[in-house]
């Protein structure tokens, strides 16, 4: 079964590569949360932030002509708490 645009699912982090991580989803299937969607911050290593066997929750942000599953951490994680300066708390 396709996961759908949109579905929130929890998944195993399969792999780590310096462009992103996979994840096995339910089903049988897997995606890829790029670089750009792990966190609501800079992040130059996926490492730091994801490893191999970590259960993750994310977003199914779209599935191309090759049935490709592109994943999100960040749009299911909350944005950091912000001061009242606006910048984000240490």
């Amino acid at each position: 079964m396709q996961p759908e645009v949109g579905a929130v699912l929890e998944g195993k982090v399969s792999g780590v590569t310096k462009f992103g991580a996979f994840v096995n989803l339910p089903g049988g299937k897997s995606g890829l949360v790029h670089i750009s969607e792990i966190a609501n911050t800079f992040v130059s290593d996926v490492a730091q932030y994801v490893s191999v066997g970590q259960t993750v929750k994310v977003k199914v942000i779209g599935i191309d002509a090759s049935n490709r599953i592109n994943l999100s951490i960040k749009q299911v994680t909350p944005p950091p708490q912000r001061n009242q300066a606006g910048r984000p708390h240490q």
